[in-house]
């Protein structure tokens, strides 16, 4: 991600309905939207029985920037119409990160 803090981690937690009903190409759409905005830092995700994806970015204005993105509105209110059972979103301020990797 990044090697300095604090940067910024939303975290979007969700259920789908049942379909795909354009869901796969928005959200690459989106996700390649998200990574050419000023302050986006990262994206990762995983979904089982429920979907977990995680934005990071620069500061609390980046966010804001990016929730107002007229083409972001649009996939929101797409997303509570047809895509999501439910959804919760959490935005954290990372303060410290490590991490490990095996070596080959």
């Amino acid at each position: 991600m990044n090697n300095f803090c604090p940067y910024y981690a939303v975290i979007f937690t969700t259920q789908r309905t049942e379909g795909d009903h354009g869901y796969k190409e928005m959200a690459s759409r989106m996700e390649n939207l998200a990574a050419a905005q000023p302050g986006f830092l990262g994206f990762e995700t995983a979904r089982s029985d429920i979907g977990i994806s995680v934005s990071y970015w620069e500061s609390l204005e980046a966010i804001t920037q990016w929730k107002n993105n007229a083409d972001h509105l649009e996939a929101q209110r797409l997303g509570r119409e047809k895509w999501y059972q439910w959804y919760h979103l959490r935005i954290c301020r990372i303060e410290r990160e490590y991490n490990f990797q095996r070596p080959d």
